[in-house]
């Protein structure tokens, strides 16, 4: 696993992420909470707005990627603790992938994940302050619907030999989640343009990120996830 690209890996993880169906249509509500004004006005906002709401925007992100960044700390502390038990574990992890990927394709549901936990009560604020709490609040809020890929990368960090790679990783995840979350906030117009083209591929997306991690998940639990560094070699600078 660790010749395996994990960063790259990480960083598309996070970016499918903010793709998925109960993320992507959330996004406008989000940027307008943290700006304090509504998408309308967001759509011809003027300079010194545009500013505020990108600055605000990075402490967004700063607020749900240190909540991810902090669980990628926690798997790994708790892979290194557990390393004698490694294959029992590895196998219960990669059955639970495999559900999970069930899960995405529509093949088996868990009703769970589908629980609405995003804290209405958190207010909007376009404080600098205000902005990272919201980020960190919804960052809980998101764990539920994004759990599936979001474990896939944990499970990545648990088996890595220092917390610092597994800080890494998640740092990496967090950066993808987050780079699309920014461009929105500096183009709000043509976000809701790709946003009208593309919810007609939201599903399509949600079932192909189950296949992988059926995959994934199956390879984790038979043993055989590093078969694919033969395919990935190439990648293989890039590892952590």
């Amino acid at each position: 696993m660790h010749s395996l690209p994990l960063p790259i890996a990480a960083f598309i993880a996070g970016i499918l992420s903010f793709l998925s169906p109960c993320v992507l249509p959330l996004v406008p509500g989000y940027v307008s909470l943290i700006s304090g004004t509504g998408i309308e006005t967001l759509k011809d906002a003027e300079a010194p707005l545009l500013r505020r709401v990108m600055f605000n925007s990075l402490m967004f992100i700063a607020g749900f990627s240190i909540v991810f960044i902090g669980l990628g700390a926690v798997a790994t502390s708790i892979g290194q603790a557990l390393h004698q038990y490694h294959d029992v574990f590895a196998k219960i992890a990669g059955v639970v992938l495999f559900i999970f990927g069930l899960h995405l394709t529509g093949l088996f549901k868990i009703n769970a994940l589908y629980s609405d936990k995003r804290m209405h009560g958190v207010k909007g604020s376009a404080s600098p302050i205000g902005s990272f709490a919201v980020g960190f609040a919804f960052a809980f809020g998101w764990t539920p619907c994004i759990g599936p890929i979001l474990s896939l990368i944990l499970v990545m960090a648990g088996s890595q030999d220092t917390v610092l790679k597994g800080i890494l990783l998640l740092a990496v995840y967090s950066a993808g989640l987050a780079v699309p979350f920014l461009l929105t906030s500096i183009g709000v117009n043509q976000f809701l343009a790709f946003y009208s083209r593309f919810r007609r591929h939201l599903h399509t997306v949600e079932v192909i990120s189950g296949i992988l991690l059926i995959i994934f998940g199956a390879l984790i639990a038979l043993g055989r996830f590093t078969m694919l560094s033969g395919y990935l070699g190439f990648l293989n600078r890039f590892s952590l």
